[in-house]
């Protein structure tokens, strides 16, 4: 019995460990970029986005699907970045668990 009072007393630190680290990455932001820098997307560690930055040297009424691509390219890096920056937060909490689907 008092090994499992000992067990419970971690799982609630980890979960308070945990909870913890969630809302840190809310205040940590990673930005994708495309087309050199002229499109810059800013994303929150809750992959929410915080900003959309154009630079007006790409934006051409002929050829908005170029603007369009540049754009979705930006955002599909911030969600990568963000992937790995929660895998790297959050993964010495779940490492030795096979949970599928927890990340």
């Amino acid at each position: 019995m008092r090994n499992m009072n000992q067990m419970m007393k971690q799982v609630k630190k980890m979960q308070q460990e945990m909870a913890k680290a969630q809302q840190e990455l809310e205040k940590k932001e990673v930005v994708g970029t495309a087309g050199g820098g002229v499109v810059k997307v800013t994303m929150n560690g809750h992959k929410q986005l915080v900003s959309i930055e154009i630079s007006p040297d790409v934006v051409d009424a002929d050829d908005v699907e170029m603007l369009q691509d540049l754009v979705m390219a930006a955002f599909n890096e911030a969600m990568k970045k963000v992937d790995e920056m929660v895998s790297n937060d959050l993964g010495k909490f779940t490492s030795g668990l096979n949970i599928p689907g927890l990340f």
